[in-house]
């Protein structure tokens, strides 16, 4: 946890923007309560923007989310945002007392209410999984207007949900390749319009996990046996093999590794494939030594992230952004 918030500071003091915390309910990871840690975060922090990098409201009571939240914002002066998610597997459902076949149908309900809490200061509400909100209003009110919110989803169907909704689209990128997320990315814009949206509005981020090294096969070499033990965790067997390794970290793969240059080269690439506005490395997977995690901070805040936006301001200047 130590490392954790170390690793915001530094996020801050190079630079970056945002830093994100996910939620998971295994041995494996650290983060249970995404906005505890952000909260952390916020008081260590002045200027970087706070989000969960996924909430998992379908195992969360929304009122409560929505007052942890707005607790973050008001730590950090209107910096909080989240991003809703289902989760890569619904097995943490039974841990909270929910039915993996209601999986969907519970992210649908708690989706609406949250959205109803962060838009209203008094809610009426009722719905299949909690008693129902007569005149609610839940406190503390966060700084800013409107908590941001933004949807994790990689399932077509749950894309264009996101699309209908008008939210943002945040695209977990693990496994696959960039083509594949560019197709993805076409479907939530062509969704958007379909809705009936201004294109204006539309935002898509992606996340993936990122290695900076000094050169492309320390970057490889240093990371692999990092990475195979990370899924070797995940699945509970054997983790993947180094050919499979190549072929993820690729020039279309959505692993994300490489010296700066090769890290430019490959989220330009990703940017022409999907239109991202925004995109989240996970650099830190564990077992990593901490002097390596806090270099691969420094290597992507000092010699890809400063790249990446001029050539983002060169491409945005002619349409008038």
């Amino acid at each position: 946890m130590d490392q954790l918030l170390a690793m915001a500071r530094q996020a801050e003091d190079t630079g970056l923007d945002p830093f994100a915390v996910g939620e998971h309910h295994t041995r494996h990871f650290i983060a249970s309560s995404p906005a505890t840690v952000l909260a952390a975060c916020a008081a260590l922090t002045h200027r970087i923007r706070l989000t969960s990098a996924v909430t998992l409201i379908s195992t969360a009571d929304p009122v409560r989310t929505f007052q942890e939240f707005a607790t973050v914002d008001l730590i950090s002066g209107g910096r909080a945002e989240l991003i809703f998610g289902r989760g890569v597997s619904p097995e943490a459902l039974p841990m909270f007392g929910y039915d993996i076949a209601d999986y969907d149908a519970l992210f649908v309900e708690k989706l609406q209410l949250f959205q109803q809490l962060n838009t209203q200061r008094s809610v009426s509400w009722s719905g299949q999984f909690r008693t129902p909100l007569r005149n609610a209003s839940p406190a503390p009110r966060p700084v800013q207007a409107q908590l941001p919110l933004w949807i994790g989803a990689v399932s077509p169907e749950s894309i264009q949900r996101a699309a209908r909704l008008g939210l943002p689209l945040a695209l977990p990128m693990l496994g696959g390749t960039l083509p594949v997320y560019g197709q993805l990315a076409r479907l939530y814009r062509r969704s958007w319009v379909e809705a009936g949206h201004k294109p204006e509005g539309m935002r898509i981020a992606a996340f993936s996990h990122l290695n900076v090294a000094a050169t492309s096969q320390a970057a490889r070499d240093d990371y692999y046996p990092h990475y195979t033990a990370f899924f070797a965790h995940l699945a509970g067997r054997g983790g993947i093999p180094r050919p499979a390794f190549e072929q993820m970290s690729a020039p279309d793969g959505a692993l994300i590794l490489g010296s700066p240059q090769e890290v430019v080269d490959r989220l330009m690439r990703l940017r022409e494939h999907t239109g991202i506005d925004r995109y989240l490395g996970q650099i830190d997977i564990g077992g990593q030594c901490p002097a390596a995690v806090a270099q691969a901070i420094e290597l992507f805040a000092t010699r890809v992230a400063p790249v990446l936006k001029r050539e983002r301001g060169a491409t945005a200047a002619p349409q008038g952004s």
